[in-house]
């Protein structure tokens, strides 16, 4: 009998995407609903959740909303615990305040740790907590960076936070792994979303990405959704602890 490959849909499966809003996040909801999942919309922007869930509705896709702020431990981990267990988790949730090194401020330092790792953390175990509860399997998924793995220009403390994440996700996933909860991380380049608008806006950084970008393009957010179907699927059973780097081939220097 010749081997058959593994299912990309997602049907009867909950998803949680945190960082919905707009940009990536969007973008993973739309996949993980196109695939077959009920997806909970997590942001701290109710409107924007609205306007998201009312259109995925009007495809015939099942989504509700879930206003949070998710630097809000003890919120999050309530709604978590009240709304799940959530079968996958997309944590698209983000910020970036660059700056040389030698002018980071404390306040800039803080506001960026406490969502792309302090928030991240908490968020990734509470989803996992209700998983262990029902004692059921799941693929957790935190959006990452390039910038995870290389250093960059103005970029020391969103690549700080980057490399946290990874180093959070293997550790977890050693945890984990033997009760079927995966957990990995997607690390896209430079993508064109309302975060990185600004970046775009000077040619002389516009010019230094495309020359880092082997294939001389940067990334648009439906070069992350298949991503992250992969990861929430049955065909990545066998990946955990480890990052998929969606870069163009910027780190392959």
């Amino acid at each position: 009998m010749l081997p058959r490959t593994p299912s990309f849909r997602l049907d009867g499966r909950r998803a949680l995407v945190a960082g919905a809003s707009s940009g990536i996040g969007e973008a993973a909801a739309v996949a993980l609903a196109e695939a077959g999942a009920a997806v909970t919309l997590v942001a701290r922007r109710a409107e924007a959740l609205d306007r998201l869930a009312s259109g995925m509705a009007a495809q015939g896709w099942t989504a509700d909303t879930l206003p949070l702020d998710i630097t809000d431990i003890a919120a999050t981990d309530a709604a978590v615990a009240e709304r799940g267990p959530f079968d996958i988790l997309v944590n698209s949730a983000g910020l970036a305040r660059h700056s040389p090194a030698l002018e980071t401020s404390e306040g800039d330092y803080d506001a960026v740790a406490d969502l792309n790792i302090k928030a991240a953390y908490f968020l990734t175990r509470a989803v996992a907590k209700g998983l262990v509860r029902a004692d059921k399997p799941g693929s957790l998924i935190n959006i990452s960076s390039q910038m995870a793995h290389v250093g960059g220009i103005e970029r020391a403390v969103y690549c700080a936070t980057k490399h946290a994440v990874e180093g959070f996700t293997k550790s977890m996933a050693i945890e984990w792994g033997s009760r079927g909860i995966r957990i990995n991380t997607i690390c896209p380049t430079f993508i064109r979303t309302p975060l990185t608008e600004p970046t775009f806006a000077d040619p002389e950084r516009v010019r230094w990405i495309e020359e880092k970008i082997k294939l001389g393009r940067v990334g648009d957010v439906t070069d992350i959704m298949g991503a992250v179907v992969f990861l929430a699927s049955d065909a990545a059973a066998l990946v955990t602890g480890t990052s998929l780097l969606v870069d163009g081939g910027w780190t392959a220097e």
